[in-house]
């Protein structure tokens, strides 16, 4: 939904030296549909599994969290393709930037939920 609401909307440019096509518009339209889906995540919890203790404020701290982390590790791995003077990682998926690009979200996002994990409660019980 970045990519979407920054096509649509988007005017201001996120890191143009990095990452040109980016933009803060598209940004917070990421920031907010990733809390809502973490909040609808704990709603479907609640009402299809009965988990009876649910915490909307966690799982939005969780859905602001992951997708920052998420464009961190965007941003980071996209200096390392400018420093490096490439522009895909690979030639498997023609104009996606290659596999590394599937990832690289994941790459910063990852330990990032688990440090979550440890010093925060899950979002529900």
């Amino acid at each position: 939904f970045a990519y979407f609401t920054g096509r649509f909307l988007g005017k201001h440019k996120l890191a143009p030296v990095i990452s040109p096509k980016k933009t803060v518009e598209g940004a917070i339209g990421g920031v907010l549909v990733n809390i809502l889906g973490m909040l609808l995540y704990t709603l479907i919890l609640k009402q299809c599994f009965g988990f009876s203790r649910v915490n909307y404020v966690y799982a939005a701290i969780y859905g602001v969290v992951g997708a920052l982390g998420s464009m961190l590790g965007d941003l980071t791995l996209s200096v390392v393709k400018r420093q490096v003077g490439i522009k895909d990682y690979g030639n498997l998926m023609p104009g996606h930037g290659g596999i590394l690009d599937r990832f690289d979200s994941t790459m910063i996002c990852a330990p990032i939920a688990e440090i979550l994990l440890i010093l925060i409660p899950f979002a529900v019980r």
